[in-house]
């Protein structure tokens, strides 16, 4: 079996490179690699391919990456990606997985949607402080009229949720947007938090009818293009709609890409992708004093009162949502940390503090047991693996 095969790691010696590639059958191209930035100072990003450099030239130990890609090994993952300064230090694949191989990215998905609401902001098309029923007409004249993009991002909207609904009910509907927005309000908006997939996805209209486009098109138009994320792409449910709480399709290397852009402020190169105040307020601040631990749709590190942490990793966390008193999802990770999390831990782990970014994509299990890859193991490539400071 593939799983079994001694761990390969893609190193970056062109002999070692050849190699691997002869060896495997995966695809990487390393010709032309992109520098991670210009002579002008534009932001590190890795332009059309990456740039692929040793861990111990961004100040990272190999050794200790390499036991941590055998964890990820161990735990079910298909591949594992550690980026600095905006440059590929490690990437590993397993179960026969390679750099362009692309799989279901799961809750991951909404901290996309989150960066295409504040695109949409900037842009003028919308603000989150508007109700939603402006975009949302089945809501005017309903308790749902108090409803503010920001309660949706925040997952504070009060809209009914139960797990029937948001694991059954939603995911038979063939129109998933009419399902979502046809719920009714539960609770007064700002006064619950609650996981739920199915106000996620009435952004999807709310985007759709603010910049009168397809949101699956302005993805790739905006955001998927720009970053040259070539192997993802937003699917659809069978009534045609863009999913927003799940479904993306991506590789880790394509994530990375996303994971960078978010480290840069919302930078990309020299064009401004989305603004480094919507990042600011999506990643570096808690969106409600129900979650210390949430931000726009992305999972952050800051301590204090914390709802349903496992909510987007496994079902068994959705289920039975819960809240920690004074609590963090990392202790001992920095507090600037941040995650896009999905089901079966697939995640996006940023850390500006040591300008990282590290991306694991796995199994999708329902309820991942031990041994896993979550963001406890991804966090040690900034608590263990940092041997200097990242370059200025």
């Amino acid at each position: 079996m593939s799983s079994a095969r001694p761990l390969r790691r893609f190193t970056f010696r062109s002999a070692a490179v050849a190699a691997v590639l002869a060896s495997t059958g995966a695809a990487l191209t390393l010709e032309a690699a992109s520098p991670a930035s210009s002579a002008t100072g534009a932001a590190p990003h890795p332009g059309k391919t990456w740039q692929q450099v040793s861990p111990a030239s961004v100040g990272l130990d190999a050794k200790t990456l390499d036991q941590l890609a055998a964890t990820a090994q161990k735990g079910k993952s298909n591949c594992l990606v550690v980026v600095r300064d905006g440059r590929v230090a490690g990437q590993w694949y397993f179960n026969g997985t390679g750099p362009n191989t692309a799989q279901n990215v799961w809750s991951v998905t909404k901290s996309f949607a989150s960066t295409l609401v504040g695109i949409a902001q900037d842009d003028g098309d919308l603000r989150v402080a508007d109700a939603a029923s402006r975009w949302i007409p089945e809501w005017k004249g309903t308790p749902s009229d108090a409803v503010t993009v920001d309660d949706l991002l925040s997952m504070v909207s009060g809209r009914r949720w139960s797990f029937f609904t948001d694991y059954v009910g939603l995911l038979v509907a063939p129109d998933r947007t009419a399902y979502a927005v046809g719920l009714s309000q539960s609770r007064q908006p700002g006064t619950t938090w609650a996981y739920n997939n199915a106000g996620v996805q009435t952004l999807e209209e709310v985007l759709q009818d603010a910049t009168g486009q397809d949101v699956a098109a302005f993805a790739e138009r905006r955001l998927f293009e720009p970053l040259g994320m070539t192997h993802t792409r937003m699917t659809k449910d069978k009534a045609g709609n863009p999913q927003l709480f799940e479904g993306i399709r991506s590789t880790c290397l394509d994530l990375a890409r996303f994971g960078q852009l978010m480290l840069n402020g919302g930078l990309w190169g020299e064009r401004q992708i989305v603004s480094s105040s919507w990042v600011d307020r999506a990643t570096g601040r808690s969106s409600s004093r129900l979650n210390a631990g949430y931000g726009y749709l992305w999972w952050i590190n800051h301590k204090g009162r914390l709802a349903s942490p496992l909510a987007a990793t496994t079902l068994n966390g959705a289920r039975k949502q819960s809240k920690k008193p004074a609590s963090q999802i990392v202790p001992g990770a920095p507090r600037r940390m941040y995650w896009a999390l999905g089901l079966g831990n697939q995640l996006i782990q940023v850390d500006p503090g040591t300008k990282t970014v590290v991306v694991r994509l796995g199994s999708s299990e329902p309820a991942p047991r031990p041994p896993t890859f979550g963001p406890a193991e991804a966090s040690r490539v900034v608590t263990r693996a940092v041997t200097s400071n990242a370059r200025p």
